[in-house]
């Protein structure tokens, strides 16, 4: 059975991946791929974009900006499924060298 985790990409500022950098990204995602493991990435706008939003119980409520404030944030991610954890984490150590950034990695519910 196979398990589903997130990759996050730690960075203090976002969209700043030099050329060498987004070709061993790029030969980390068609590894990702060929080997069935790929399921989804994507780079994130930085937290300057981000909109914190409650609506428990109809409070319609809105801030700009992000949860947390910090010199680092969450600059990208991938979503992959192997058949370990183990696996999984070998592939975050993989990813972090190819993004050339800190990586946090956590296993999906389920």
């Amino acid at each position: 059975m196979s398990k589903k985790f997130m990759i996050f990409v730690i960075d203090d500022s976002n969209g700043t991946a030099n050329p060498g950098e987004m070709s061993a990204i790029d030969a980390f995602n068609d590894k990702l791929k060929a080997n069935g493991q790929w399921i989804f990435a994507w780079g994130l706008h930085g937290p300057e974009a981000a909109m914190v939003i409650d609506n428990r119980g109809g409070a319609d409520i809105s801030s700009e900006g992000s949860l947390f404030n910090g010199e680092e944030n969450f600059s990208g991610f991938w979503l992959i499924e192997t058949t370990d954890k183990e696996t999984a984490q070998k592939l975050a150590f993989e990813a972090s060298k190819a993004c050339n950034r800190k990586v946090e990695f956590r296993p999906l519910h389920g």
